[in-house]
């Protein structure tokens, strides 16, 4: 197939640069990124709302991908318990490699065409939940390899990925194809197509979160009060949702442990 993201770059003699022509450069090439995203908000929509049907019914959402991909899937399931207030394995990310591919690239993990749907069985992986495949080339065996498998089992997948006409976007039933363009190095897509793909990301959890009722008006009313900030801004929201002072928000919301508790108890009193 004729990888878009593996087309030459539109900028040459970049080691004759300065480092300004540089970062003018690349952000040139960013600004792009948006508009390509905004191409396929209605294909995000749709995979969106499959997801947060199903979750309703109890399914989770599996992230899986190589290298930057991975590792981007990865970050944004670690991302949805803190905001969100969600169990840990309502969303996971896989990589392949494993754990050790998060810091470290494991040689020819993303060749296996076996091991994402084994990775998937040790979730002990069923029909309510969702597999988005996350890959910029949208050739990633070890992602096709899983999604096949997830199709002949009644799992709902989708896939995030840059370039048309790929096979992941061929086996995914719910695909997301953000056309960015050649990178700025060429072929190096933790660029501008791993900026799509955390664009994408971010659209999904957020929508699916606030769908399954995890944001009040724009409050993250379930976020973890795991640090001295994020207790000071659940404060505020407590302040701000019952109108009472910083001390009484702050006791408060130390009392009943969450800013969606404490509102709920201060609109009882």
């Amino acid at each position: 197939m004729d990888r878009i993201t593996e087309h030459p770059s539109h900028h040459n003699d970049l080691e004759h640069k300065s480092t300004l022509e540089l970062l003018q450069g690349i952000n040139a090439e960013d600004r792009s990124v948006a508009f390509a995203v905004e191409q396929q908000i209605p294909a995000i929509a749709a995979l969106a709302e499959a997801i947060a049907e199903r979750m309703q019914r109890g399914g989770r959402l599996f992230y899986m991908g190589a290298g930057t991909s991975g590792r981007l899937g990865i970050v944004d399931a670690s991302e949805c318990p803190p905001t969100f207030g969600v169990a840990h394995g309502l969303v996971i990310g896989l990589i392949a490699g494993g754990d050790t591919a998060i810091r470290k690239a494991v040689e020819f993990a993303e060749d296996d065409t076996e091991q994402g749907w084994k990775d998937l069985q040790e979730h002990q992986v069923g029909p309510d939940d969702t597999v988005i495949g996350i890959a910029a080339s949208g050739t990633t065996p070890y992602v096709i390899g899983a999604l096949e498998a997830c199709n002949t089992q009644g799992i709902l997948t989708g896939c995030i990925t840059c370039n048309p006409g790929s096979p992941v976007a061929a086996v995914a039933k719910l695909p997301v194809v953000v056309v960015v363009g050649p990178e700025y190095v060429t072929g190096s897509t933790r660029m501008k197509s791993g900026t799509a793909q955390k664009l994408v990301l971010n659209m999904i959890s957020t929508s699916v979160m606030i769908r399954l009722g995890r944001v009040k008006g724009n409050r993250m009313v379930d976020m973890q009060l795991s640090n001295h900030k994020l207790i000071d801004r659940g404060t505020r929201m407590v302040m701000d949702g019952l109108k009472v002072s910083y001390e009484v928000a702050n006791e408060m919301l130390r009392h009943y442990g969450s800013v969606r508790r404490a509102i709920e108890a201060g609109h009882t009193l």
